[in-house]
């Protein structure tokens, strides 16, 4: 029986202010293809509490549907309670952010991303200002 494999890394993501959607799925395959492992999980999670992850069709015109479906929900125009705190103009990044998650856990088989023809992993920074984002990586499995 083969031995698992346990492998931790962090990509770092320079985004534009929110709502800024970037693509990471080659990142995550390079990392999987330097483990070594061909079968398990990859589980991976943006730091910062106006950040999220998730996986799209990563073309223009779902982008901007997903911007457009985040706003709606959760506008930067509304009155937010972290505002009177903070004074720092992102209560909406907040709510965005949490609505969407900070994680992911996506299979690994054949030594990739199991993942369908059109899906691919996104990170979102929803800050009001431009940010590098720490992604933390653990990749688990045989």
């Amino acid at each position: 029986m083969a031995s698992a494999i346990f492998h931790f890394s962090t990509i770092e993501v320079n985004l534009d202010t929110g709502i800024d959607i970037q693509d990471i799925t080659g990142d995550l395959n390079r990392l999987i293809a330097r483990s070594g492992i061909e079968n398990g999980t990859v589980n991976a999670c943006v730091t910062g509490s106006t950040g999220s992850l998730t996986t799209i069709e990563y073309e223009p015109g779902v982008v901007q549907d997903l911007k457009d479906a985040i706003n709606r929900i959760a506008p930067r125009e509304l009155d937010y309670a972290h505002e009177l705190a903070w004074h720092d103009g992102n209560g909406h990044s907040h709510v965005q952010a949490a609505l969407l998650g900070p994680s992911i856990a996506l299979p690994i088989r054949k030594g990739r991303l199991k993942l369908g023809t059109w899906q691919q992993v996104v990170v979102i920074n929803h800050d009001n200002r431009a940010r590098k984002r720490p992604i933390e990586v653990t990749l688990m499995g045989v």
